[in-house]
C-alpha cells in the first residue's frame, strides 16, 4: 500500500532585510563588520581619489573675484536673469543676491576675477544696468580678495580643534576613553565622506558649506553616543562567567536602538530634503543651497556610520582588553 509523500513545509513569512529589522528581528550587524570595513575602506579610497584628482571647487569667497553691487534698480528681475545675461559676457561664476535697500531693489554680485577698467568691466556693467535698470552712476565695481573665505576657514578650523577636544574630554568622562576615539575617528570618517562626494560631483564650496561641516559633527556625534549609550548599559551585565560576548551585547544594543536612529535620521533628512529640492531647486533660494547640500549628505553619511562603522569599530577596540578577550575565546571554544 503506498503513503502519499510528505507536503513540503510551509515558507517562511518572518520579514527579512530591512523589513524584518524594523520589526524586530535581530540582524548581526557586528558579525559582519569585515564587510563594512572593505566598503567603508573602498568609499574612502574613491572620495580621496576624487580630492586628488578633481579637487574642491571653492567659490568665489575663497578663491577671491569682483564685487558688483547695483542700487536704485528701476526694472523687475530675478538672479537667473542676472547671471544668464553675465554668461553671455563671458563670466562663467557668478553668486547673484538680490535685496531691499533705502533706494529700492538692490543687487549684489559676485563674479569671478574681472580686469579693472578693462572692457569686460565695462560690458558687465553695461549688462547690469540694462537688466536692473540701475544707472550707471550707481554700480560700483570693486576687487574682493580670498581674505574673508580664508578667515573664516581658520575660524573653523579653530572651533573644530575645540569642539574635538571638548568632545574627546566630555565622552572619556560620561563613557569611557574608547568610546570616545571611535566616536571621533566615525565623524572624521563622516566629514571625509562628506567632502569626497562635494570633490567627485563638483559642489560649489563656499562658508555655508564650511558651517554646515560643523554643524554635521555635533549630528555624528549625538547618533553614535546614543548607540554606545546603550552598549555601555548592557555591557555592564558582563561577568567572567557571563555566556555572551562583548560582541554579542553590542550588536543586540545596537538592534535595540536601530529604529529610533532611522526614525531620527529620517526626521532630520526631510525638512533638510526639503529645504535644498524644493527651496533651492525649485523655488530659486540658491543661498539655501550650499548650507542644505552639505547638511543632507553629511547627515546621511552620518547615519551610515553610526551603525555599520561605529560599534564595529568599538568592539574590535574592547575585544582587545583581557576580560572581554577570555569572554571570546571561551565562546569560541564552545563553538568548536
Amino acid at each position: 500500500m503506498s503513503t502519499a509523500a510528505p507536503a513540503p513545509p510551509a515558507p517562511s513569512t518572518a520579514p527579512t532585510g530591512l523589513r524584518g529589522v524594523l520589526a524586530g528581528r535581530e540582524y548581526d550587524f557586528v558579525g559582519r563588520s569585515r564587510t563594512w570595513l572593505y566598503t567603508s575602506l573602498v568609499l574612502l579610497a574613491i572620495c580621496a581619489l576624487g580630492v586628488a584628482v578633481r579637487g574642491l571647487n571653492f567659490g568665489i569667497d575663497f578663491t577671491g573675484g569682483t564685487s558688483v553691487v547695483a542700487r536704485g534698480t528701476t526694472q523687475d528681475f530675478t538672479a537667473d536673469e542676472l547671471r544668464t545675461a553675465l554668461e553671455a559676457e563671458g563670466v562663467r561664476e557668478s553668486v547673484v543676491q538680490i535685496a531691499e535697500d533705502r533706494d529700492g531693489r538692490a543687487a549684489l554680485i559676485r563674479t569671478e576675477q574681472i580686469e579693472v577698467g578693462g572692457p569686460q568691466q565695462a560690458a558687465v556693467v553695461d549688462t547690469v544696468a540694462r537688466i536692473t535698470g540701475a544707472p550707471r552712476e550707481g554700480i560700483g565695481v570693486d576687487a574682493v580678495g580670498p581674505r574673508w573665505g580664508a578667515q573664516i576657514s581658520r575660524q573653523a578650523l579653530i572651533g573644530l580643534a575645540v569642539f574635538l577636544a571638548l568632545t574627546v574630554l566630555y565622552l572619556s568622562i560620561r563613557l569611557e576613553w574608547r568610546m570616545a576615539l571611535t566616536a571621533i575617528v566615525t565623524m572624521l570618517h563622516d566629514i571625509a565622506v562628506t567632502i569626497g562626494v562635494y570633490a567627485i560631483v563638483g559642489f560649489e564650496v563656499t562658508p555655508a558649506s564650511v558651517i554646515a561641516l560643523l554643524t554635521i559633527l555635533g549630528y555624528s556625534i549625538y547618533d553614535t553616543v546614543v548607540v554606545f549609550d546603550r552598549v555601555q548599559e548592557n555591557a555592564a551585565r558582563l561577568t567572567s562567567v557571563s555566556s555572551q560576548t562583548y560582541a554579542q551585547v553590542a550588536n543586540t544594543s545596537l538592534n535595540q536602538v536601530l529604529v529610533r536612529s532611522i526614525s531620527t535620521s529620517v526626521t532630520a533628512l526631510l525638512p533638510v530634503g526639503s529645504l535644498l529640492f524644493v527651496g533651492a531647486s525649485l523655488l530659486g533660494a540658491d543661498t539655501l543651497r550650499d548650507l542644505a547640500l552639505a547638511l543632507f549628505v553629511g547627515m546621511a553619511v552620518g547615519t551610515y556610520s553610526s551603525v555599520f562603522v561605529a560599534t564595529p569599530l568599538l568592539v574590535w577596540l574592547k575585544e582587545r582588553e583581557p576580560r572581554y578577550a577570555q569572554l571570546r575565546e571561551r565562546a569560541a571554544a564552545r563553538g568548536r
